[in-house]
């Protein structure tokens, strides 16, 4: 057996951990990753667990706290910054919301966002605008994905009373990656503070929030984590902790004394936490992390992604009726692709085809293209597998 073969081999065995690879070609790991097998279980056995020793007391309670603080070391380890700096959430919306709501905006303060935000985020920063008389604009980051410096335009439109960048680290309808160490330098020299929208990076790149040095940085664990559902976080810079006030409290949120009483927040990210949660899901977080991390190093894994996501574009690249989105090989696991205007067809159309051949990609509405993302256990089969179907949707 050569190598090349005994390595696909040792990738097909690993799928196995991940059921719903089995009967269709997934990519759609940007909207939501497929759990692995262990992971299920470890939610099921969780709640078993709970069941077992209460579902309340205290021995019940000690056992969730230290399923709880795993959890947070899994994730601080995949984002290399201390676990204390991690609020557990449901999701990164949820995340976005906390820093964004957290600041003490006054009247004529100002929010710049990118012309290629989640409309979750852009609604929120609408609705602060609306309650505070803050400003929100935009600024035009989609052209720069070829062409253009995504650091200059942004120094170009903050304004001196622009309180909050708001951002996506990796772009969600066209992948772009972000240069954030440099934008981070930029928004520190304005006194400006960084909210980053990591729903498409974490579990995606290898990540030292810590160097990049953004301020907030909101993700998810059901995407790139291949986690289940209703689990995320938010990392907020320590030396900032103190300036953002919790919106929504709980007995998380507090330290109490003798009687009860709330007598400061808590001295780590629990601060931004409320009450009781689904905490079998955070043990499926951690099991899924380990997963990936049997497989390899962050580093390692993002390499493999990228290597998928150039074997992907430049097959499409050759596909008569469609036009990348990128003119040169993608930095992430995201692939957008257009067709072109002189077909009848639309993006939807394509995505519900594809579909019904059991293969999932999904539509972005601006640009209006399609989006079809690879993990780094993606097949090459599955890819060719992918363009030729896309070949006979225009045939």
């Amino acid at each position: 057996m050569t190598s090349i073969s005994a390595k696909q081999t040792t990738l097909h065995q690993y799928r196995q951990e991940f059921p719903a690879l089995a009967n269709k070609a997934y990519f759609n790991f940007g909207g939501q990753g497929p759990m692995p097998s262990s992971a299920m279980n470890a939610v099921i056995q969780a709640q078993e667990e709970i069941q077992l020793l209460g579902p309340f007391g205290n021995e019940v309670n000690s056992w969730l706290i230290q399923q709880t603080k795993a959890t947070r070391v899994a994730i601080a380890t995949e984002l290399n910054v201390p676990s204390e700096t991690i609020t557990l959430t449901e999701d990164v919306t949820v995340g976005c919301n906390i820093a964004m709501w957290g600041i003490e905006w006054q009247a004529g303060d100002h929010i710049l966002l990118t012309d290629c935000e989640h409309p979750g985020i852009i609604a929120t920063a609408k609705e602060i605008a609306r309650r505070f008389s803050v400003e929100v604009s935009t600024c035009p980051i989609m052209a720069t994905l070829n062409e253009g410096d995504s650091v200059a335009v942004i120094a170009q439109h903050l304004r001196p009373r622009t309180r909050m960048l708001v951002l996506s680290h990796v772009l969600w309808n066209t992948g772009q990656v972000l240069p954030l160490d440099k934008i981070s330098e930029v928004c520190r020299n304005n006194d400006t503070k960084l909210m980053v929208d990591a729903a498409q990076s974490v579990g995606l790149l290898p990540l030292n929030l810590t160097e990049l040095g953004v301020d907030f940085y909101a993700f998810t664990g059901h995407k790139w984590l291949c986690g289940p559902p209703g689990v995320g976080g938010l990392y907020v810079r320590p030396q900032i902790r103190e300036s953002l006030y919790p919106t929504f409290v709980g007995w998380r949120s507090v330290v109490v004394d003798g009687q009860a009483q709330p007598v400061k927040w808590q001295d780590s990210g629990e601060r931004y936490e409320i009450a009781t949660s689904a905490y079998p899901f955070y043990v499926g977080l951690t099991e899924a992390i380990s997963v990936h991390q049997q497989w390899g190093t962050p580093q390692k894994r993002y390499e493999q992604i990228c290597h998928n996501s150039e074997y992907l574009w430049q097959k499409l690249m050759q596909v008569s009726g469609i036009k990348c989105l990128r003119n040169s090989p993608p930095e992430s696991g995201l692939v957008s692709f257009e067709l072109e205007s002189n077909q009848s067809k639309s993006s939807l159309e394509l995505v519900t085809f594809l579909e019904s051949k059991k293969i999932f990609t999904r539509t972005i509405l601006d640009p209006d293209c399609v989006r079809a993302c690879v993990h780094y256990f993606t097949l090459e089969s599955e890819m060719d597998r992918l363009v030729e179907e896309i070949q006979k949707f225009f045939n």
